[in-house]
């Protein structure tokens, strides 16, 4: 039997790393190093179903408690490990103990940008949404009338806001670039995202920064901006990105760069340690890349625990995300990093729409809003490494399906 493997961290790719590796038939033993009280569960709920009381914080685990034993795998919760001694293979724990271990598997996530408390981040009322503790806090702000400013256009920001107007609040979202989802989309599905926001009473303002948050008595009551405007407020989201959690990593001296950095086989420099899900670094098309989704985290981690079982093969990313926006789904296939152009393509359903990414000539990605097919069809195409034909593309009468013939 292969000694132990340790995991640090409690989030979807630790998960899914242990639950490969025992679907596998690996009978090594396991210890799961989890931050937070309660076992692992799914976050992206968190800012959507979970924040509108539509799921239970039960609904979102991804096995019950006795799994975990039934599958003989040590967890340990609310506790984190502080430290790795590289030449002795063990770490220390925030409990005190030390564990050793024969394989490392580093799978901490990632940590939400804060406000420094110089611009007002301290104050009460003022959230960021990490775990299913600050998505109860929030929830309790979240009442019809309310005065809501949502910090950062990006993908978290704007599922925030259309919870919060489901709720009935009055919503204002800010965003400091000239766009909403500057740093992760086409100008095109930012219009199209804007218009979907604005058309349900959103005030979206764009190029507009925060400068600090006015409180009274410690709770927030205004946001100053940087186009010379002042806001009232009863509370704040802050979606201003996140930052990998690679501390212990950095500590033990191996290579990082806002993420662990890893090969394509998920192995940091020292082949006894992986890293995995948010908080890696990876190889994909010549580029150092951090993917923050869901797929990512499993299918790495999947592949890393293939990888431990006997397997030899690399893990070969192919991105996928989503994002629920009011009844509007945004499905993405790719990855649209250095598009130099976009072909817009109205679905064959009222509201459905899709933005195709090219970059010199060759398609890299797909943005389908409401249109499950384009989704579907550039996904497979991307799979294929095939470039639709331009012509067929562009005209809208061409059933999707014929590009994949």
């Amino acid at each position: 039997m292969a000694g132990r493997l340790v995991v640090a961290g409690g989030g979807q790719a630790a998960f899914a790393l242990v639950a490969k590796l025992r679907a596998l038939k690996d009978e090594r033993p396991i210890t799961i190093v989890a931050g937070e009280a309660s076992f692992p569960y799914q976050r992206p709920p968190l800012s959507k179903k979970y924040l509108l009381r539509e799921m239970d914080l039960e609904r979102l685990l991804y096995r019950p408690a006795a799994w975990y034993g039934e599958h003989d795998i040590d967890i340990r919760l609310s506790t984190t490990v502080t430290a790795i001694d590289r030449a002795a293979r063990t770490v220390s724990l925030s409990d005190g103990s030390i564990l050793d271990y024969e394989t490392l598997a580093i799978a901490t996530g990632s940590t939400p940008r804060r406000l420094p408390d110089a611009v007002g981040g301290n104050l009460e009322g003022v959230y960021v949404v990490r775990d299913f503790i600050d998505a109860d806090k929030l929830a309790d702000e979240m009442k019809p009338g309310r005065r809501a400013l949502i910090i950062g256009g990006g993908y978290i920001g704007l599922e925030a806001a259309a919870v919060a107007r489901n709720l009935g609040l009055d919503v204002t979202v800010i965003e400091m670039a000239d766009r909403i989802l500057q740093r992760v989309a086409s100008a095109a599905t930012s219009s199209i995202v804007r218009e979907i926001h604005t058309t349900r009473g959103v005030d979206i303002r764009e190029g507009a920064g925060l400068v600090r948050l006015v409180g009274i008595d410690g709770r927030v009551t205004a946001a100053e901006l940087t186009d010379g405007t002042t806001l009232p407020v009863d509370l704040v989201i802050v979606g201003i990105g996140v930052v990998a959690n690679d501390t212990i990593a950095h500590d033990a001296g191996l290579a990082v760069a806002n993420g662990i950095l890893v090969d394509e086989f998920g192995r940091t420099e020292d082949p006894a340690i992986h890293a995995m899900g948010d908080c890696a670094v990876l190889p994909f098309k010549g580029l150092n890349i951090r993917l923050e989704s869901v797929q990512n985290a499993v299918d790495q981690a999947e592949a890393v625990a293939a990888l431990l079982a006997g397997g030899s093969a690399p893990y070969e990313p192919k991105p996928w995300f989503w994002s629920d926006q009011y009844d509007v789904k945004l499905q993405i296939a790719g990855f649209g990093l250095g598009h130099d152009e976009t072909i817009v393509r109205a679905g064959q359903r009222e509201g459905s729409v899709s933005v195709w990414y090219f970059r010199q000539g060759k398609f890299i990605a797909v943005d389908a809003i409401n249109d499950a097919k384009a989704y579907v069809t550039g996904k497979k195409l991307l799979d294929l490494g095939v470039t639709p034909e331009r012509a067929a593309l562009e005209d809208p009468a061409t059933d999707l399906k014929t590009l994949l013939q």
